[in-house]
């Protein structure tokens, strides 16, 4: 009896762990686990972080986004998004805002990897009844050159003949506008038709993956300018948080720009890091 209990141990803890019953109402925010052909949903606990507000010097691109969420939340027909462009400039940082700001209104996220897109029918079909409005977001989503999976995300998008339901939209952040790595020997297929410039073929195939999206969002790097005015914006909203008196001179700003020469670039995670680092400093001499 021993050895069968033993084995039976053994044999529970290589089980699938069994999927939890998630209450929308408390939950705002869940992960795809994949799992053999479909897969299951994970809660997950939020934590308050960037607000629409901290997002500074990207009004076109919170405009565009918060536009199409809203038509999105009630009801109305709205587009699937990519945010492309420079790291760090608040491409994530913009779709876990706008789920804080409409959550109250019936808005619920869904973190996916790119590996598991090939699963959203078993997705859908766990959230179809659902009174809720879903993003399915997908962070940092790009392919490779030999990566076929592609392929099934164009299909998934708009090409299957099972249609997505109506509250279900997929918000994807990337550094390629193209999500492919696009190599000069591409513009070879290239042809003049009657003077008209036509792409190759292999051209063709890339653009057609990131023209499923019906809203494109370009996020651009800071001038020098950008990223010292969201320097004193954290450093603002973290010294009033600590009850710091702190106030902006030119050695402060020097030294926030030594900070983003150091790092080789200028974006808005670096003007956060760097104000933690010194509101920081400034705490422990207190």
């Amino acid at each position: 009896m021993q050895r069968v209990v033993a084995f039976l141990d053994r044999y529970e803890q290589n089980l699938p762990p069994v999927p939890p019953v998630i209450d929308w109402s408390q939950t705002p925010a869940a992960r795809w686990v994949g799992q053999g052909d479909g897969g299951w949903l994970k809660p997950l606990e939020v934590t308050a972080g960037h607000g629409l507000a901290d997002l500074v010097g990207v009004d076109r691109q919170k405009a565009l986004l918060e536009a199409n969420t809203e038509q999105f939340v009630k009801g109305l027909p709205a587009n699937n998004a990519l945010l492309w462009g420079a790291r760090g400039t608040g491409k994530s940082s913009l779709v876990r805002a706008l789920l804080a700001a409409w959550s109250d209104q019936g808005l619920r996220l869904i973190e996916i990897d790119k590996g598991d897109l090939v699963h959203l029918p078993a997705l859908v079909a766990q959230i179809a009844d659902q009174p809720w409005r879903f993003l399915l977001f997908c962070d940092d989503l790009a392919f490779e050159a030999d990566d076929s999976a592609y392929k099934t995300l164009k299909t998934v998008l708009d090409g299957s003949v099972e249609a997505t339901p109506d509250n279900l939209l997929l918000y994807a952040t990337s550094n390629r506008r193209h999500l492919l790595p696009e190599q000069r020997s591409d513009n070879l297929g290239a042809s003049m038709v009657d003077g008209e410039l036509h792409p190759g073929e292999a051209i063709e195939e890339k653009i057609a993956l990131s023209d499923r999206f019906g809203v494109w969002v370009s996020f651009y790097p800071f001038s020098q300018e950008h990223y010292l005015e969201v320097v004193r914006h954290w450093l603002t909203a973290m010294a009033v948080e600590h009850g710091l008196e702190w106030e902006w001179g030119e050695q402060l700003q020097k030294e926030a720009i030594r900070w983003a020469q150091a790092r080789g670039n200028r974006n808005g995670r670096c003007a956060w890091q760097f104000a933690r680092s010194w509101v920081g400093r400034e705490l422990l001499k207190k």
